[in-house]
């Protein structure tokens, strides 16, 4: 169902003046998210008719544009993720991990982008696995999945990543499964100092390879000595790592990892209103607890469409990755192993199984099954049915 109010609808009206005003600060790939969004499931992009087996009822449903920063796309992107990775999942329960940069580092990530968020993500895994393998703590191979969020509730620049771990791992020669603590991992102090160690010195390598660009009111930090006085204090305070204490089974973990793999900065559902004053939108301010928390904003077009668009990453940048026993070739065979170790069944084999039709909503009037009667392609409009007095055109995901 289409909400009252879409991010399309405010790039599609403030869009045009928008590239214009700032054409020497965008990048190709904020061009290309802009006019993706703009024009998803418009004619733009064609489409198809289907009408129903039954009571002949039709509707158009344009194509959508499929980008990974559109809001509209993302529903059917996750469930196709989720459907992939359901095979991954054991009979365990699962720790919600985010490892958060520090405001001070965050400024530098803005302006090197594709170094320190790769960056982050190295560095919070491999605190992971390493306190995870330590006979101190669990001494056990741990799986992660891993997504980069780089926003904040009202679309600040806000770099995090998201981890979901299954609550034990595999010992090291292979010969057991080792459980965490019903509701305890690892212990967040011991990460977050890690997590601080691992990231600031390779941070000041990438500085002294020459690899860190700086711009406007930070071009100063080029230099070695500034750059290491503005982290001296970051480096004497506490890095938050936040582990949650682990929820349901399965099924549990795949409507909680649905909520994080593809969500982009705001998503439609929170758009309230778009007038000549700005955006408003609802947002939480974390500052604040119960219901207090809930809270509205506007802001200027502009500022709404600069915010959106700070959170493009780099062109071919994976903002999921995978890692320990979910990472590599060898994914299969080491789930394998743990469900063994577990004593459980394997998941059906999908090979034997029949590839499901491409989901459409059934008949709005009857319920029935709605078949594709016609195609059309991009600027093109489709043919009339026989029988208009049943027309319904609709968008669809």
């Amino acid at each position: 169902m289409r909400a009252d109010l879409e991010v399309a609808d405010i790039f599609r009206v403030a869009g045009p003046a928008y590239r214009a005003a700032h054409a020497r600060h965008l990048g190709l790939t904020q061009l290309k998210v802009m006019s993706a969004i703009e024009h998803c499931r418009t004619t733009a992009l064609g489409g198809h008719v289907e009408a129903c087996e039954d009571c002949g009822q039709w509707r158009i449903a344009y194509n959508s544009c499929r980008n990974r920063y559109c809001p509209k796309c993302q529903g059917a992107a996750a469930r196709a993720w989720l459907a992939e990775r359901e095979a991954d999942l054991l009979p365990v329960g699962y720790f919600h991990v985010v490892f958060t940069l520090p405001a001070e580092v965050a400024d530098i990530a803005f302006q090197n982008k594709a170094l320190v968020y790769d960056l982050l993500f190295k560095a919070a895994s491999e605190t992971m696995l390493t306190i995870a393998a330590d006979p101190r703590h669990l001494g056990a191979r741990i799986g992660i999945t891993a997504v980069l969020h780089t926003w904040g509730s009202a679309m600040t620049h806000h770099p995090h990543v998201h981890m979901i771990v299954p609550g034990g791992g595999i010992a090291p020669d292979g010969s057991r499964w080792i459980s965490s603590r019903p509701a305890f991992l690892l212990p967040v102090l011991v990460l977050g100092k890690l997590f601080r160690r691992l990231f600031l010195t390779r941070l000041i390598a990438l500085h002294d390879a020459g690899r860190l660009a700086f711009f406007g009111s930070m071009a100063y930090l080029a230099k070695r000595r500034a750059f290491l006085h503005h982290l001296a204090p970051v480096g004497k305070k506490r890095w938050v790592v936040y582990a949650k204490a682990p929820f349901g089974g399965p099924e549990a973990v795949l409507a909680y990892l649905s909520r994080y793999t593809h969500r982009v900065s705001i998503s439609n559902r929170r758009l309230i209103n778009f007038d000549e004053s700005g955006v408003t939108f609802r947002y939480k301010d974390y500052r604040r607890n119960g219901t207090d928390r809930q809270q509205v904003m506007t802001l200027a077009t502009d500022e709404f469409i600069r915010r959106f668009l700070l959170h493009v990453l780099p062109r071919g940048f994976h903002r999921i990755r995978h890692y320990g026993l979910l990472a590599g070739s060898t994914r299969k065979n080491r789930i394998a192993r743990a469900r063994e170790l577990l004593c459980v069944a394997p998941p059906p084999d999908d090979d034997a199984q029949d590839e499901p039709d491409e989901f459409r909503p059934s008949c709005p009037c009857c319920g029935g099954r709605m078949i594709v009667i016609e195609a059309f392609e991009r600027w093109r409009q489709p043919r009339a049915p026989p029988d208009t007095t049943t027309a319904n055109p609709e968008n669809h995901p």
